[in-house]
Protein backbone atom coordinates (compact mmCIF):
# COMPACT_ATOMS: atom_id res chain seq x y z
CA UNK A 1 0.00 0.00 0.00
CA UNK A 2 1.22 3.19 -0.60
CA UNK A 3 3.07 5.17 2.19
CA UNK A 4 2.10 8.91 2.70
CA UNK A 5 4.78 11.23 3.99
CA UNK A 6 3.34 14.27 5.78
CA UNK A 7 6.23 16.27 5.85
CA UNK A 8 6.63 16.25 2.47
CA UNK A 9 3.12 17.85 1.04
CA UNK A 10 2.02 16.87 -2.23
CA UNK A 11 -1.91 17.26 -4.21
CA UNK A 12 -4.18 14.98 -3.12
CA UNK A 13 -7.73 14.42 -5.21
CA UNK A 14 -11.00 13.24 -3.61
CA UNK A 15 -13.49 11.87 -5.08
CA UNK A 16 -16.76 12.25 -3.11
CA UNK A 17 -15.29 15.29 -1.17
CA UNK A 18 -19.01 16.52 0.03
CA UNK A 19 -19.33 13.84 2.14
CA UNK A 20 -19.12 14.53 6.36
CA UNK A 21 -15.56 12.18 6.23
CA UNK A 22 -13.86 12.97 3.12
CA UNK A 23 -14.15 16.85 3.22
CA UNK A 24 -12.88 16.86 6.99
CA UNK A 25 -9.95 14.81 5.82
CA UNK A 26 -9.65 17.15 3.08
CA UNK A 27 -9.80 20.00 5.40
CA UNK A 28 -6.92 18.62 8.09
CA UNK A 29 -4.19 18.13 5.26
CA UNK A 30 -5.22 21.50 3.39
CA UNK A 31 -4.30 22.63 7.15
CA UNK A 32 -1.23 20.54 7.02
CA UNK A 33 0.18 22.19 3.70
CA UNK A 34 -1.14 19.80 1.23
CA UNK A 35 -2.73 20.17 -2.20
CA UNK A 36 -5.89 19.61 -1.93
CA UNK A 37 -9.13 18.94 -4.87
CA UNK A 38 -11.84 16.88 -5.85
CA UNK A 39 -15.10 16.61 -7.09
CA UNK A 40 -18.83 15.35 -6.13
CA UNK A 41 -21.87 14.53 -7.85
CA UNK A 42 -23.86 17.97 -6.65
CA UNK A 43 -23.09 20.95 -4.82
CA UNK A 44 -23.64 21.30 -1.11
CA UNK A 45 -22.78 23.79 2.03
CA UNK A 46 -19.57 20.78 2.37
CA UNK A 47 -18.59 21.77 -1.50
CA UNK A 48 -18.99 25.39 -0.65
CA UNK A 49 -16.74 25.26 2.55
CA UNK A 50 -14.02 23.03 0.80
CA UNK A 51 -13.80 25.91 -1.84
CA UNK A 52 -13.96 28.75 0.89
CA UNK A 53 -10.76 27.59 1.99
CA UNK A 54 -9.28 27.64 -1.36
CA UNK A 55 -9.94 23.92 -2.44
CA UNK A 56 -10.57 23.32 -6.38
CA UNK A 57 -13.96 21.33 -6.13
CA UNK A 58 -15.64 19.95 -9.69
CA UNK A 59 -19.43 19.28 -9.63
CA UNK A 60 -19.47 16.34 -11.84
CA UNK A 61 -17.40 13.77 -11.87
CA UNK A 62 -15.18 13.73 -15.00
CA UNK A 63 -11.93 12.14 -16.03
CA UNK A 64 -10.87 15.72 -16.78
CA UNK A 65 -11.05 16.47 -13.40
CA UNK A 66 -7.69 14.40 -12.39
CA UNK A 67 -4.91 17.28 -13.30
CA UNK A 68 -1.96 16.36 -14.29
CA UNK A 69 -0.15 17.72 -11.31
CA UNK A 70 -2.29 14.67 -8.62
CA UNK A 71 -0.16 12.38 -6.83
CA UNK A 72 -2.64 10.94 -4.91
CA UNK A 73 -6.47 10.06 -5.51
CA UNK A 74 -8.54 8.90 -2.41
CA UNK A 75 -11.86 7.62 -2.65
CA UNK A 76 -15.17 6.74 -0.97
CA UNK A 77 -16.55 3.13 -0.58
CA UNK A 78 -19.16 4.03 -3.18
CA UNK A 79 -17.40 4.77 -5.91
CA UNK A 80 -17.43 2.43 -8.38
CA UNK A 81 -14.57 1.23 -10.74
CA UNK A 82 -16.54 2.34 -13.52
CA UNK A 83 -16.24 6.04 -12.49
CA UNK A 84 -14.74 8.24 -15.04
CA UNK A 85 -11.89 9.74 -11.88
CA UNK A 86 -11.32 6.29 -11.06
CA UNK A 87 -10.72 4.97 -14.15
CA UNK A 88 -8.49 7.93 -15.26
CA UNK A 89 -6.53 7.43 -11.90
CA UNK A 90 -5.78 3.61 -12.88
CA UNK A 91 -5.22 4.19 -16.79
CA UNK A 92 -2.30 6.78 -15.15
CA UNK A 93 -1.04 4.84 -12.61
CA UNK A 94 -1.62 6.62 -10.02
CA UNK A 95 -1.45 6.13 -6.06
CA UNK A 96 -5.02 5.00 -5.17
CA UNK A 97 -6.14 4.86 -1.19
CA UNK A 98 -10.03 4.27 -0.06
CA UNK A 99 -10.97 7.14 2.76
CA UNK A 100 -10.65 4.33 5.53
CA UNK A 101 -6.76 3.40 4.17
CA UNK A 102 -6.16 7.41 4.19
CA UNK A 103 -7.39 7.85 7.49
CA UNK A 104 -5.71 5.31 8.71
CA UNK A 105 -2.36 6.75 7.48
CA UNK A 106 -3.31 9.92 9.03
CA UNK A 107 -3.85 8.92 12.69
CA UNK A 108 -0.05 7.57 12.47
CA UNK A 109 1.04 10.94 12.61
CA UNK A 110 -0.48 11.33 16.19
CA UNK A 111 0.74 9.84 19.32
CA UNK A 112 -2.72 9.15 20.90
CA UNK A 113 -5.30 8.19 18.28
CA UNK A 114 -8.53 6.93 19.59
CA UNK A 115 -11.26 5.32 17.36
CA UNK A 116 -15.14 5.77 18.93
CA UNK A 117 -16.46 2.61 17.30
CA UNK A 118 -19.81 0.61 17.72
CA UNK A 119 -23.04 0.40 15.54
CA UNK A 120 -24.75 2.87 17.48
CA UNK A 121 -23.75 5.88 19.54
CA UNK A 122 -20.19 6.61 17.47
CA UNK A 123 -20.91 10.43 16.31
CA UNK A 124 -22.59 10.97 19.90
CA UNK A 125 -19.92 9.43 21.87
CA UNK A 126 -17.28 10.98 19.91
CA UNK A 127 -18.88 14.43 20.42
CA UNK A 128 -18.90 14.00 24.30
CA UNK A 129 -15.61 12.92 23.85
CA UNK A 130 -14.28 15.93 21.92
CA UNK A 131 -15.83 18.60 24.59
CA UNK A 132 -14.10 16.92 27.18
CA UNK A 133 -10.57 17.46 25.11
CA UNK A 134 -11.11 20.78 24.60
CA UNK A 135 -12.54 21.76 28.15
CA UNK A 136 -9.62 20.07 29.04
CA UNK A 137 -6.96 21.98 26.46
CA UNK A 138 -5.74 19.44 25.04
CA UNK A 139 -5.69 20.83 21.57
CA UNK A 140 -6.99 17.75 19.84
CA UNK A 141 -7.45 17.06 16.68
CA UNK A 142 -11.49 15.83 15.72
CA UNK A 143 -13.15 13.57 12.85
CA UNK A 144 -15.96 13.52 13.58
CA UNK A 145 -20.07 11.94 11.64
CA UNK A 146 -22.06 14.98 12.49
CA UNK A 147 -21.78 19.06 12.70
CA UNK A 148 -20.37 19.87 16.54
CA UNK A 149 -21.61 23.69 17.69
CA UNK A 150 -18.74 23.76 19.34
CA UNK A 151 -16.64 23.77 16.71
CA UNK A 152 -19.16 24.96 14.06
CA UNK A 153 -18.60 21.42 12.12
CA UNK A 154 -17.21 18.20 12.06
CA UNK A 155 -13.23 19.00 12.08
CA UNK A 156 -11.18 20.58 14.12
CA UNK A 157 -7.04 20.96 13.42
CA UNK A 158 -5.35 21.01 16.40
CA UNK A 159 -1.39 19.58 17.89
CA UNK A 160 -0.23 16.28 16.94
CA UNK A 161 -0.98 14.59 20.40
CA UNK A 162 -4.34 13.43 20.25
CA UNK A 163 -7.03 12.49 16.86
CA UNK A 164 -10.46 11.16 17.87
CA UNK A 165 -12.49 9.77 14.72
CA UNK A 166 -15.26 7.91 14.80
CA UNK A 167 -14.46 4.30 13.17
CA UNK A 168 -17.36 2.50 11.40
CA UNK A 169 -17.96 -1.06 10.77
CA UNK A 170 -19.63 -0.75 7.56
CA UNK A 171 -17.29 -2.65 4.55
CA UNK A 172 -14.29 -3.52 7.15
CA UNK A 173 -13.27 -0.24 6.94
CA UNK A 174 -12.09 0.26 10.60
CA UNK A 175 -9.67 -2.22 10.26
CA UNK A 176 -7.45 0.41 7.96
CA UNK A 177 -7.36 2.26 11.30
CA UNK A 178 -3.95 2.66 13.83
CA UNK A 179 -5.98 3.08 17.49
CA UNK A 180 -3.73 3.84 20.53
CA UNK A 181 -7.36 4.09 22.14
CA UNK A 182 -10.11 2.11 20.59
CA UNK A 183 -13.96 2.18 22.23
CA UNK A 184 -16.34 -0.67 21.18
CA UNK A 185 -19.87 0.77 22.30
CA UNK A 186 -22.07 -2.14 21.09
CA UNK A 187 -22.31 -4.80 18.41
CA UNK A 188 -25.48 -5.27 16.54
CA UNK A 189 -26.78 -7.13 13.38
CA UNK A 190 -26.28 -3.78 10.72
CA UNK A 191 -25.33 -3.55 7.22
CA UNK A 192 -26.15 -6.62 6.35
CA UNK A 193 -25.92 -5.88 2.18
CA UNK A 194 -21.94 -6.46 3.41
CA UNK A 195 -21.71 -8.39 6.28
CA UNK A 196 -23.30 -11.78 5.87
CA UNK A 197 -24.78 -11.69 9.98
CA UNK A 198 -23.83 -10.79 13.69
CA UNK A 199 -21.51 -13.23 14.17
CA UNK A 200 -19.63 -12.04 10.66
CA UNK A 201 -20.43 -8.18 12.62
CA UNK A 202 -19.00 -9.83 15.93
CA UNK A 203 -15.43 -11.06 13.72
CA UNK A 204 -15.14 -8.14 11.61
CA UNK A 205 -15.30 -6.06 15.65
CA UNK A 206 -12.92 -8.73 17.14
CA UNK A 207 -10.42 -8.15 14.38
CA UNK A 208 -10.99 -4.37 15.00
CA UNK A 209 -9.49 -5.00 18.87
CA UNK A 210 -6.73 -7.09 17.88
CA UNK A 211 -5.42 -3.53 15.89
CA UNK A 212 -4.40 -2.19 19.32
CA UNK A 213 -0.90 -2.78 20.41
CA UNK A 214 0.38 -3.84 23.88
CA UNK A 215 0.64 -0.33 25.03
CA UNK A 216 -3.34 0.63 23.60
CA UNK A 217 -6.43 0.51 25.98
CA UNK A 218 -9.69 -1.33 24.44
CA UNK A 219 -12.72 0.70 26.23
CA UNK A 220 -15.60 -1.86 25.36
CA UNK A 221 -19.11 -2.36 27.15
CA UNK A 222 -19.52 -4.93 29.81
CA UNK A 223 -23.39 -5.45 28.49
CA UNK A 224 -21.72 -6.83 24.69
CA UNK A 225 -23.02 -10.19 24.46
CA UNK A 226 -20.01 -13.30 25.12
CA UNK A 227 -17.37 -10.12 26.01
CA UNK A 228 -14.82 -12.58 26.40
CA UNK A 229 -14.86 -13.32 22.91
CA UNK A 230 -13.49 -9.88 22.36
CA UNK A 231 -10.96 -9.59 25.19
CA UNK A 232 -10.10 -13.14 26.02
CA UNK A 233 -7.05 -13.11 23.24
CA UNK A 234 -5.55 -9.39 23.82
CA UNK A 235 -2.51 -8.52 25.31
CA UNK A 236 -3.57 -4.63 25.75
CA UNK A 237 -4.87 -2.52 28.64
CA UNK A 238 -8.84 -3.66 29.06
CA UNK A 239 -11.56 -1.28 30.68
CA UNK A 240 -15.18 -2.25 30.35
CA UNK A 241 -18.54 0.56 31.38
CA UNK A 242 -21.69 -0.23 31.12
CA UNK A 243 -25.29 -1.30 33.07
CA UNK A 244 -23.38 -4.01 35.31
CA UNK A 245 -21.82 -2.64 38.70
CA UNK A 246 -19.02 -4.97 37.98
CA UNK A 247 -18.23 -2.74 34.77
CA UNK A 248 -15.12 -1.34 35.84
CA UNK A 249 -17.56 2.22 34.87
CA UNK A 250 -21.05 1.80 35.70
CA UNK A 251 -24.17 3.88 36.63
CA UNK A 252 -26.95 3.58 39.27
CA UNK A 253 -29.91 6.08 41.01
CA UNK A 254 -30.62 7.01 37.18
CA UNK A 255 -33.05 9.92 37.25
CA UNK A 256 -34.17 11.95 34.36
CA UNK A 257 -35.57 15.78 34.33
CA UNK A 258 -38.78 17.18 32.79
CA UNK A 259 -36.99 17.29 29.23
CA UNK A 260 -35.50 13.52 29.61
CA UNK A 261 -31.92 14.67 30.67
CA UNK A 262 -30.42 11.89 32.65
CA UNK A 263 -28.97 12.48 36.04
CA UNK A 264 -26.86 9.27 37.42
CA UNK A 265 -24.03 8.32 40.08
CA UNK A 266 -21.52 7.32 39.07
CA UNK A 267 -19.12 4.26 39.93
CA UNK A 268 -15.75 3.57 39.87
CA UNK A 269 -15.07 -0.51 40.25
CA UNK A 270 -17.98 -0.55 42.31
CA UNK A 271 -17.33 2.57 44.45
CA UNK A 272 -19.38 5.77 43.99
CA UNK A 273 -17.37 8.62 43.03
CA UNK A 274 -19.53 11.41 41.95
CA UNK A 275 -22.42 12.80 40.58
CA UNK A 276 -22.82 13.27 36.79
CA UNK A 277 -26.01 15.34 34.88
CA UNK A 278 -25.86 15.89 31.07
CA UNK A 279 -27.95 17.52 28.27
CA UNK A 280 -28.66 15.09 25.99
CA UNK A 281 -31.85 13.01 26.58
CA UNK A 282 -32.24 9.28 27.06
CA UNK A 283 -30.59 6.51 28.79
CA UNK A 284 -28.33 5.43 25.94
CA UNK A 285 -26.96 8.67 26.85
CA UNK A 286 -25.98 7.29 30.32
CA UNK A 287 -23.63 4.45 28.58
CA UNK A 288 -22.52 6.68 26.06
CA UNK A 289 -21.07 9.33 28.52
CA UNK A 290 -19.44 6.47 30.81
CA UNK A 291 -17.71 5.71 28.11
CA UNK A 292 -16.07 8.93 27.13
CA UNK A 293 -15.44 8.78 31.32
CA UNK A 294 -13.58 5.75 31.19
CA UNK A 295 -11.50 7.54 28.40
CA UNK A 296 -11.01 10.41 29.70
CA UNK A 297 -9.81 9.09 32.81
CA UNK A 298 -7.35 6.94 31.24
CA UNK A 299 -5.90 10.34 29.87
CA UNK A 300 -5.70 11.75 33.40
CA UNK A 301 -8.04 14.34 32.81
CA UNK A 302 -9.72 15.26 36.36
CA UNK A 303 -13.27 14.43 36.66
CA UNK A 304 -14.47 17.82 37.45
CA UNK A 305 -13.55 18.98 34.02
CA UNK A 306 -14.88 16.12 32.56
CA UNK A 307 -18.46 16.49 34.15
CA UNK A 308 -18.00 20.22 33.37
CA UNK A 309 -17.73 19.42 29.50
CA UNK A 310 -20.82 16.46 29.54
CA UNK A 311 -22.85 19.25 30.87
CA UNK A 312 -21.97 21.77 28.40
CA UNK A 313 -22.43 18.85 25.47
CA UNK A 314 -26.43 19.62 23.83
CA UNK A 315 -25.91 17.36 21.16
CA UNK A 316 -25.21 17.46 17.58
CA UNK A 317 -26.98 17.83 14.32
CA UNK A 318 -29.89 14.92 14.14
CA UNK A 319 -29.46 13.30 17.48
CA UNK A 320 -33.22 13.83 19.27
CA UNK A 321 -32.18 17.63 18.20
CA UNK A 322 -35.03 20.31 18.93
CA UNK A 323 -36.07 21.71 15.62
CA UNK A 324 -38.75 24.30 17.05
CA UNK A 325 -42.62 24.52 17.45
CA UNK A 326 -45.74 25.17 15.02
CA UNK A 327 -48.75 25.32 16.86
CA UNK A 328 -47.90 24.29 19.92
CA UNK A 329 -46.24 21.28 18.74
CA UNK A 330 -42.58 20.50 19.48
CA UNK A 331 -40.77 19.12 16.45
CA UNK A 332 -37.41 16.69 16.62
CA UNK A 333 -35.61 15.30 14.87
CA UNK A 334 -33.20 12.37 15.01
CA UNK A 335 -30.94 10.26 12.92
CA UNK A 336 -32.10 6.89 14.22
CA UNK A 337 -32.37 4.32 11.51
CA UNK A 338 -32.13 0.41 13.28
CA UNK A 339 -34.49 -1.16 15.47
CA UNK A 340 -32.46 -0.18 18.45
CA UNK A 341 -31.48 2.93 17.89
CA UNK A 342 -35.45 3.78 17.06
CA UNK A 343 -36.15 2.28 20.42
CA UNK A 344 -33.64 4.72 22.23
CA UNK A 345 -35.10 7.62 21.22
CA UNK A 346 -38.81 6.73 21.49
CA UNK A 347 -37.59 5.99 25.38
CA UNK A 348 -36.28 9.09 25.74
CA UNK A 349 -39.26 11.06 23.98
CA UNK A 350 -41.28 8.91 26.64
CA UNK A 351 -39.55 11.12 29.18
CA UNK A 352 -39.82 14.44 27.12
CA UNK A 353 -42.93 16.61 28.19
CA UNK A 354 -45.75 15.65 25.01
CA UNK A 355 -49.81 14.83 25.15
CA UNK A 356 -49.13 12.45 22.04
CA UNK A 357 -46.31 11.06 20.35
CA UNK A 358 -46.19 11.23 16.71
CA UNK A 359 -43.38 9.60 14.62
CA UNK A 360 -42.52 9.73 10.58
CA UNK A 361 -40.10 7.51 9.81
CA UNK A 362 -38.31 7.15 6.59
CA UNK A 363 -36.77 3.60 6.46
CA UNK A 364 -33.01 3.56 5.16
CA UNK A 365 -31.98 1.12 2.65
CA UNK A 366 -34.17 -1.64 1.20
CA UNK A 367 -31.45 -4.33 2.43
CA UNK A 368 -31.41 -2.95 5.76
CA UNK A 369 -35.35 -2.60 5.76
CA UNK A 370 -36.11 -6.29 4.79
CA UNK A 371 -33.59 -7.97 7.05
CA UNK A 372 -34.69 -6.39 10.15
CA UNK A 373 -38.63 -5.86 8.66
CA UNK A 374 -39.61 -7.11 12.09
CA UNK A 375 -37.70 -5.54 14.45
CA UNK A 376 -38.47 -2.66 12.92
CA UNK A 377 -42.52 -2.88 13.36
CA UNK A 378 -41.95 -3.93 16.76
CA UNK A 379 -39.39 -0.53 17.38
CA UNK A 380 -41.75 1.47 15.80
CA UNK A 381 -44.68 0.42 17.96
CA UNK A 382 -43.21 2.10 20.86
CA UNK A 383 -45.32 5.39 19.08
CA UNK A 384 -48.71 5.98 19.70
CA UNK A 385 -48.77 7.56 16.17
CA UNK A 386 -46.58 6.25 13.05
CA UNK A 387 -46.44 7.46 9.65
CA UNK A 388 -44.30 5.98 7.20
CA UNK A 389 -42.06 7.75 4.61
CA UNK A 390 -40.68 5.65 1.17
CA UNK A 391 -37.60 3.64 1.74
CA UNK A 392 -34.70 6.23 1.11
CA UNK A 393 -32.51 3.93 -0.90
CA UNK A 394 -28.99 4.92 -0.70
CA UNK A 395 -26.55 3.72 -2.37
CA UNK A 396 -28.97 0.95 -3.33
CA UNK A 397 -31.08 0.29 -6.96
CA UNK A 398 -32.86 -2.86 -5.86
CA UNK A 399 -35.71 -2.81 -3.68
CA UNK A 400 -36.09 -6.34 -3.08
CA UNK A 401 -39.52 -6.57 -3.78
CA UNK A 402 -40.68 -4.31 -0.57
CA UNK A 403 -41.62 -0.74 -0.19
CA UNK A 404 -42.87 1.12 3.15
CA UNK A 405 -46.26 0.16 2.31
CA UNK A 406 -44.49 -3.92 3.56
CA UNK A 407 -43.12 -2.59 6.49
CA UNK A 408 -47.01 -0.67 7.60
CA UNK A 409 -48.80 -3.55 6.89
CA UNK A 410 -46.37 -5.62 9.23
CA UNK A 411 -47.07 -3.03 11.61
CA UNK A 412 -50.18 -3.50 11.24
CA UNK A 413 -50.89 -7.10 11.70
CA UNK A 414 -49.78 -6.31 15.27
CA UNK A 415 -52.56 -4.48 15.98
CA UNK A 416 -50.74 -1.00 15.72
CA UNK A 417 -52.00 1.42 13.36
CA UNK A 418 -49.88 3.00 10.64
CA UNK A 419 -50.46 5.57 8.12
CA UNK A 420 -48.03 5.22 4.98
CA UNK A 421 -47.83 8.26 2.16
CA UNK A 422 -45.80 8.30 -0.90
CA UNK A 423 -45.20 11.74 -1.01
CA UNK A 424 -43.31 14.49 1.54
CA UNK A 425 -46.54 16.59 1.07
CA UNK A 426 -48.93 14.56 2.00
CA UNK A 427 -47.36 14.13 5.02
CA UNK A 428 -47.23 17.49 5.99
CA UNK A 429 -51.04 17.69 5.50
CA UNK A 430 -51.82 15.16 7.42
CA UNK A 431 -49.43 16.31 10.29
CA UNK A 432 -50.99 19.90 10.23
CA UNK A 433 -54.60 18.00 10.26
CA UNK A 434 -53.81 15.90 12.72
CA UNK A 435 -51.04 17.28 15.39
CA UNK A 436 -52.41 19.56 18.28
CA UNK A 437 -50.76 21.86 20.48
CA UNK A 438 -48.65 20.00 23.47
CA UNK A 439 -47.77 16.83 20.75
CA UNK A 440 -44.45 15.93 20.14
CA UNK A 441 -43.53 15.45 16.49
CA UNK A 442 -40.49 13.26 15.83
CA UNK A 443 -39.25 13.23 12.48
CA UNK A 444 -36.47 9.92 12.01
CA UNK A 445 -34.62 8.17 9.61
CA UNK A 446 -31.00 8.89 8.03
CA UNK A 447 -32.15 9.59 4.34
CA UNK A 448 -33.86 13.19 4.20
CA UNK A 449 -36.89 13.09 6.37
CA UNK A 450 -35.84 15.80 8.07
CA UNK A 451 -36.69 18.27 5.55
CA UNK A 452 -40.33 17.30 6.82
CA UNK A 453 -39.79 19.00 9.95
CA UNK A 454 -37.72 22.59 8.10
CA UNK A 455 -40.62 22.48 6.09
CA UNK A 456 -43.42 22.94 8.53
CA UNK A 457 -41.42 25.18 10.47
CA UNK A 458 -40.86 27.30 7.04
CA UNK A 459 -37.02 27.12 6.93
Amino acid sequence: MYQINFNQPIHVFFIGIGGISMSGLAEIINKEGFKVSGSDMKASDLTKHMESLGIQVYIGQKAENIADDVDLVVYTAAIHKDNPEFQRAVERHLPMLTRAEFLGQLMKNYRIPIAVSGTHGKTTTTSMLSHVLLQADTDPTLSIGGILKAIHGNIRVGGNQYFLTEACEYTNSFLSFYPKIGIILNIDADHLDFFKDLDDIRASFKKFTKLLPTDGTLIISSDIDNLSYFTDELNCNIITFGAQETSDYSAKDIIFDDFGRPTYTLLKKGEEVSQISLSVTGIHNVYNSLSAIAAADLLHIDLDTTKKALLAFSGTDRRFEYKGEIGGVTIIDDYAHHPTEIKATLSAAQNYPHKKLWCVFQPHTFTRTKALMDEFAQALSMAENIILADIYPARETDNLGISSETLAKKIEDSGKKCFYFPSFGEIEEFLLEHCSAGDLLITMGAGDVVNIGNHLLGK
